[in-house]
């Protein structure tokens, strides 16, 4: 198992253009109580936890598409679990009858058996836990936060674990930080309080914030790296911020793929917009390394995308003929 379905997915190429999103974005809240020092949230100044009014309007809005939404993640930059109305968040969605999944990646330090008893009668379908290190010591240097411990982690994952019905609760670390003795140790603690975990590789996908330590001969999750011209996650996906800003990209931290607000426009209207149908056929066209965000984008090298680049002919017909009906 991976942190996400590599096999039998969906024929994107035949799909396009989608009426309805397979996969929304939704960030709870921006804030985290960890400084990773990998990670870009230590360089967000104004961190936001998402309203639930906000929130439930997003998913009314969901009514407006043909059809249901595959995923609602629930997560971007921050600790989605900050949000004290995350269960209510999951449980909303799921309710809505316009959403098949809910999953989200959190960071597990706040599991505790009363939330995690209200995560799962929420419904959450799955949740990624990333692991940062692998005592406490490493973790308090890594994550900035003087309080954690590693112990205390992995009883939070174990008890959700115990409880977790129908919900996947997958555990993931980058293993390029670790010695082979960690990365047996990894496996030996979280495999048998998991449905399944993961040693992955690291990537510089945060656009302005540098990584170190990033894998130059793999992807993220172990086979070779191999760069796209076409982006395919704009084709499938966007983001909504914490305060209702929407991107066309779920790594736009910094707010440079702005397409609308989600306060006052309608998700339907976003994922229509005009400056996003612009980008979209700015991939298209192959003309990615001309843009100022996305010519850099490593995730389009390491992070496992669908590969359009040899269909965008056809896509282009396709989805010329549609804007003409």
């Amino acid at each position: 198992m991976k942190r996400i379905q590599l096999e039998n997915r969906t024929d994107l190429k035949s799909e396009i253009p989608l009426a309805t999103p397979y996969c929304i974005f939704i960030d709870p809240s921006s804030a985290c109580n960890f400084k990773c020092i990998f990670c870009m949230n230590q360089k967000i100044k104004r961190p936001t936890t998402m309203r639930l009014d906000l929130y439930k309007k997003l998913i009314d809005d969901l009514s407006e598409f043909e059809g249901p939404v595959k995923t609602v993640r629930l997560y971007a930059f921050g600790e989605p679990l900050m949000n004290v109305a995350f269960c209510d968040m999951v449980l909303y969605a799921k309710n809505s009858g316009r959403v098949l999944n809910v999953d989200t990646t959190s960071n597990a330090s706040l599991l505790t058996p009363d939330l995690n008893r209200r995560i799962v009668d929420s419904g959450l379908d799955r949740i990624n836990i990333s692991i940062e290190a692998m005592n406490t010591a490493k973790y308090r240097e890594f994550t900035r936060n003087k309080t954690v411990t590693f112990e205390g982690i992995v009883d939070g994952i174990a008890d959700l674990y115990r409880v977790k019905s129908n919900l996947v609760v997958f555990v993931k670390i980058a293993g390029d930080y670790l010695d082979d003795r960690e990365k047996e140790l990894f496996t030996k603690t979280f495999a048998p309080i998991s449905d399944g975990c993961g040693i992955e590789h690291t990537m510089n996908c945060w656009k302005d914030f540098e990584v170190g330590g990033v894998n130059k001969e793999l992807n993220v999750y172990g086979g070779p790296r191999k760069e796209v011209m076409v982006c395919p996650y704009v084709f499938y996906s966007f983001l909504v911020q914490a305060d209702g800003i929407v991107s066309s990209c779920f790594l736009d931290w910094n707010k440079k793929l702005v397409i609308g607000d989600a306060k006052n426009e309608s998700l339907k209207s976003l994922w229509n917009d005009r400056v996003f149908r612009h980008l979209r056929r700015q991939m298209l066209l192959k003309e990615r390394k001309k843009h100022p965000v996305c010519a850099d984008c490593d995730q389009l090298s390491a992070g496992m995308p669908v590969d359009l680049d040899a269909f965008t002919a056809d896509i282009l017909e396709r989805i010329d003929g549609a804007n003409e009906d």
